[in-house]
């Protein structure tokens, strides 16, 4: 009997806890600071950890360094397996807006020129390179919170504390969308966490209606209008393998 007391004792205390530490946030200026600090962004490089579900299956993690230049230049290069020295280039409105990629190995002999909403393209991917970098995300979270707002639905986004990530101090936050999958958001729970400077977000994990982890995202290592040229775009670039 007096062990179920204890245990029930504690149990409330760490929910008290957990109550006291969640404090809700406004999402509305929070990410208006973020896309004021994304818009003085001239470009950025990092390392970025990605994992994705598609159906049933969870894919590997994949590393991988990264340009971004404005207003959407990307190049990426695989870092580890299991794509190790794979190479990618996008640029909007070059190479008929077509990616220029090869794989890591034997195989990256031959480069290709690929749809970026192909079906080679695609495989083993969620979204297209299209969607890449971080003004993209911010424009999930603000389409997403409009909507809730446009349509009067009920969102919770909360304080869950403060992480280092990367060595990066961060806020950590968490926002829950409608249960009803049909009314369209892109997800039903997100938690991010954002830098404590910019609030840019380093990190996020997106689950389903199920609560599902569907995609983890993080960035690593960013440096921000490191002056990237043209030639960081370049598939000729001596340093690059295309």
């Amino acid at each position: 009997m007096r062990g179920s007391f204890v245990l029930a004792t504690s149990l409330i205390m760490v929910l008290y806890g957990l109550s006291l530490y969640a404090e809700e946030v406004d999402i509305e200026a929070l990410l208006s600071e973020a896309q004021e600090s994304y818009k003085q962004i001239k470009d950025y490089t990092g390392i970025m950890y990605k994992q994705e579900r598609i159906g049933k299956k969870m894919y590997p993690k994949e590393t991988i360094f990264f340009k971004f230049a404005k207003p959407f230049k990307v190049y990426m290069k695989w870092i580890k397996d299991p794509y190790k020295n794979r190479e990618m280039i996008y640029v909007e409105g070059w190479n008929d807006n077509k990616i220029k990629a090869h794989e890591g190995g034997l195989m990256g002999v031959v480069s290709v020129n690929l749809d970026p909403k192909g079906s080679m393209a695609m495989k083993g991917n969620r979204h297209p390179v299209t969607d890449m970098g971080i003004g993209n995300l911010l424009k999930v979270v603000q389409s997403n919170i409009a909507r809730a707002k446009k349509n009067g639905d009920s969102i919770t986004v909360v304080k869950l504390g403060e992480e280092k990530v990367f060595s990066v101090d961060t806020i950590k936050l968490e926002a829950t969308f409608p249960k009803e999958k049909e009314k369209g958001y892109y997800c039903y729970r997100a938690v991010f966490w954002a830098d404590k400077e910019r609030k840019l977000p380093v990190k996020i994990m997106v689950y389903d209606w199920d609560d599902q982890l569907v995609e983890d995202y993080a960035y690593e290592n960013l440096k921000f209008d490191v002056g990237l040229t043209d030639k960081d775009f370049d598939p000729t670039n001596k340093e690059y393998n295309f």
